[in-house]
């Protein structure tokens, strides 16, 4: 198992073939060295939390294909931007609209259509080498702070990143007798984490980006009128659009309401809890391939050929994350790294926990998010049951650190996203993301075995 998982990742950080080419690689490793059987390996890339990305990208497919994103934005800009100009309320608004849509999207597809608009933005400003400084360094703040909200609404829900996907796949792996994490269990940890780290960045942006003199400056090129001529260019809502947000917001409350507590179970026990969050999104996924469009006679919400940028990538890296957590628990890999981590047994978790955060924020800013996830979640399973601690308690940290690669372009393709703009360097990032994650781990440092306690039931022994 050793062998076959430095293959693995030798091939993810080096990226000699593709990484999804190396996603597969799971496939024809494990049964050729006997760690499981072909069948077993298969399944691991296709259950409920491959069916709920797979739903969710689709339906993220449409949200794009129908430019709702866009709408949204300008509409929040315009709400944020003050009269007045407030360039701190500016930014606000701004941020605060990634965040949210990445909450419902992956981090890279959200960056990737978040950036254009806040570069759409900033072409009223002048060019850098004309302008003023003040202009300067507010264009770095916006598309600083929409590179970072990119993440920071990630944390947020299961289908926000891989990383938390992968995260819930290897808990259920490693303990299938215990109740899976839910979307809404992770919500109701993961919000209250992201808005401490959201404003968090918003305070820094404005401590290091914003003056006093900011707001008279970019009033003589940003005004409401701008906005709202735009938005007048976008037209009215028609009705695919409706349609598509209605779908979407359904999607929402089924999530939210599937599972709730042991006292109020939610409508997922009408079926005796065989649905999952993965039903529920392929279920109203499926809905866009049915409901008309009412543009083209015969034509519906979505066809096939308007998924064809579905990000295959992503769901075979998540699969191949299943398969390597199920290889390492039935190989009896996983007894050996407890053994050598008995030392750790009198460590005190309050000063574990946010040096785990930090290795894993550290790795993750030389390697993907879903790499250093899948090579550290399994270590620190052991590492908790060797300190006898609930294992979510070294996970959650574990996983969520490996969201804050804040310093580099390379950490994340939503870094180099918001890097090719030009408009921001190395220094910048490193300037902001630094005390950012500073606050991230320590928020995650407090709120784990607090918040974290009450909506995982860690304190329970397994």
């Amino acid at each position: 198992m050793l062998a076959a998982l430095s293959w693995v990742f030798l091939w993810w950080l080096t990226e000699a073939v593709p990484m999804p080419i190396t996603s597969m690689s799971p496939l024809f490793l494990f049964p050729i060295f006997g760690i499981s059987s072909a069948d077993s390996v298969a399944k691991a890339y296709m259950d409920d939390v491959i069916a709920l990305v797979l739903g969710s990208f689709i339906l993220a497919l449409a949200i794009e294909h129908y430019n709702i994103h866009r709408r949204l934005a300008l509409n929040i800009t315009y709400l944020f931007c003050g009269d007045p100009l407030n360039p701190p309320l500016l930014l606000l608004g701004i941020c605060g609209t990634t965040a949210f849509v990445s909450m419902w999207m992956h981090n890279t597809p959200t960056a990737m259509m978040m950036i254009p608009v806040a570069t759409g933005i900033l072409q009223r400003l002048p060019a850098e080498d004309s302008a003023d400084a003040d202009v300067t360094r507010f264009a770095k703040a916006v598309i600083l702070g929409v590179t970072y909200a990119t993440a920071i609404g990630g944390i947020t829900t299961l289908t926000g990143t891989g990383v938390n996907l992968i995260l819930v796949g290897m808990w259920a792996s490693y303990f299938p007798q215990e109740e899976p994490i839910s979307f809404s269990s992770w919500f109701f940890f993961g919000f209250p984490l992201a808005l401490v780290i959201f404003f968090a960045l918003w305070g820094i942006l404005c401590v290091l980006y914003c003056s006093k003199n900011t707001g008279k400056v970019l009033s003589a090129y940003l005004d409401r009128n701008h906005l709202k001529r735009e938005l007048e260019l976008l037209g009215p809502m028609a009705f695919a659009e409706k349609m598509v947000l209605a779908v979407f917001g359904a999607l929402i409350v089924l999530w939210m309401t599937r599972s709730l507590t042991n006292d109020v179970p939610g409508w997922g026990a009408l079926f005796h809890n065989n649905v999952g969050d993965g039903t529920v999104s392929v279920m109203m996924a499926t809905l866009l391939f049915i409901i008309p469009n009412k543009k083209n006679e015969g034509e519906k919400l979505m066809d096939w050929n308007k998924c064809k940028k579905l990000p295959w990538g992503i769901i075979l890296l998540l699969g191949a994350g299943f398969a390597i957590a199920d290889g390492v628990r039935t190989s009896g890999l996983t007894d050996v790294l407890s053994a050598n981590l008995d030392f750790l047994k009198s460590a005190p978790y309050l000063a574990i926990a946010p040096l785990v955060c930090l290795i894993s924020s550290t790795i993750t800013e030389f390697t993907s998010n879903n790499s250093t996830t899948t090579l550290v979640v399994p270590l620190l399973i052991e590492l908790a049951q060797s300190m006898g601690v609930h294992p979510l308690l070294l996970m959650v940290p574990g996983a969520i650190g490996a969201q804050f690669s804040y310093l580099l372009p390379t950490g994340t393709p939503s870094n180099v996203v918001g890097f090719t703009t030009g408009r921001i360097e190395i220094k910048d990032m490193i300037k902001t993301g630094l005390p950012l994650k500073i606050a991230g781990i320590a928020a995650l440092t407090l709120l784990m075995p607090t918040l974290g306690a009450f909506v995982f039931k860690t304190s329970r022994k397994l």
